[in-house]
């Protein structure tokens, strides 16, 4: 009975050691199977908000967690390094696209480009993680004997850069130009002040002026318009009147032309005759020069008579003897 009592307490007790041992296997941090792998990666400036049991993530998939967290000063260059212990899930992440492709090889990632950056995992909390990618582009910058595990390079992340960034800004001469801005905005208003309450009266008595100027010009234009509509009464009488007369003198004008055509007629009548008379051929014209002739010969004759007259004035008594 005692055989069977040692039995049974063996047994309960390779149980409980079995139990104890798939426990930590199924909720620890190693697998037997499948071993993790362990990496460094080493800061030179704040890891504030990081520790250890922090996520660590290949473009937001966790893949692993911060394991160890420590610090070496190097005296001759004055110079702190911290090293950051992490644990890489292989399951998590397989090189290939088939079922059957091979484990992870660090040291080929980090040839390819793999590069490590601190990240704020939430504003809120404070809390940082660590953030893996590959950046082929950026500068391979490794600590040798620092650590002997497999190191991945440091990148600067965004916050980082923002803040180089705003470290070298001139604060002090933005600071200097914020306080003179402030100085000529005081100086502005204060000369505002001062100068706009005669302003604003100025306007108010250049606003009563111009609505003096409005309603003068108003009632001018009022004037105006009885004396335009005056005019254009007496324009419109003046044109019925010219309307009028018109059709009163078109019977005169008719007249008058008719008549003017009439001499007209009578004139080209008188010019045909002119033209019958002055012909060459014409019987009239030769009488009329031959007429002419007469009164040349006569007027010839008399001349000699006049002159014979001036010579002896008794010719006029005696006459001229045969």
């Amino acid at each position: 009975m005692n055989g069977g009592r040692q039995t049974a307490v063996g047994a309960f007790v390779l149980g409980g050691i079995l139990l104890a041992v798939g426990a930590v296997i199924f909720f620890g941090r190693f697998n037997i199977f499948n071993p993790s792998i362990r990496a460094v990666i080493i800061f030179q400036d704040s890891i504030a908000g990081l520790s250890i049991g922090s996520p660590v993530t290949f473009r937001g998939v966790p893949v692993g967690s911060v394991e160890s967290i420590g610090i070496r000063f190097d005296p001759k260059t004055s110079t702190a390094f911290i090293p950051v212990g992490i644990r890489l899930e292989p399951d998590r992440a397989r090189i290939g696209m088939d079922h059957g492709s091979a484990p992870l090889d660090l040291e080929d990632l980090i040839k390819r480009g793999l590069r490590a950056e601190l990240n704020m995992q939430s504003f809120v909390t404070g809390q940082a993680q660590i953030d893996l990618d590959f950046d082929p582009g950026s500068d391979t910058v490794l600590h040798p004997g620092i650590s002997n595990l497999p190191e991945i390079p440091t990148k600067q992340s965004a916050i980082q850069m923002a803040k180089e960034q705003l470290s070298q800004l001139p604060w002090r001469e933005l600071a200097d130009n914020t306080n003179a801005t402030l100085q000529s905005l005081k100086t502005l208003s204060e000369k505002l002040d001062e100068d706009l309450p005669p302003l604003v009266e100025s306007l108010k008595t250049t606003s009563d002026r111009t609505a003096q100027t409005v309603e003068t010009a108003g009632q001018a234009i009022k004037s105006l318009q009885a004396s335009l509509d005056t005019t254009l009464a007496n324009i419109d009488r003046l044109t019925t009147t010219a309307d009028g007369q018109l059709i009163a003198r078109g019977a005169d004008l008719h007249k008058l032309l008719t008549a003017a055509d009439e001499s007209m007629a009578r004139a080209r009548d008188v010019l045909g005759d002119l033209r019958s008379v002055t012909s060459t051929r014409s019987a009239d014209r030769a009488n009329f020069e031959s007429t002419l002739r007469d009164l040349a010969a006569a007027a010839a004759s008399l001349r000699g008579f006049a002159s014979d007259v001036e010579r002896n004035p008794q010719l006029l008594l005696t006459g001229r003897r045969p």
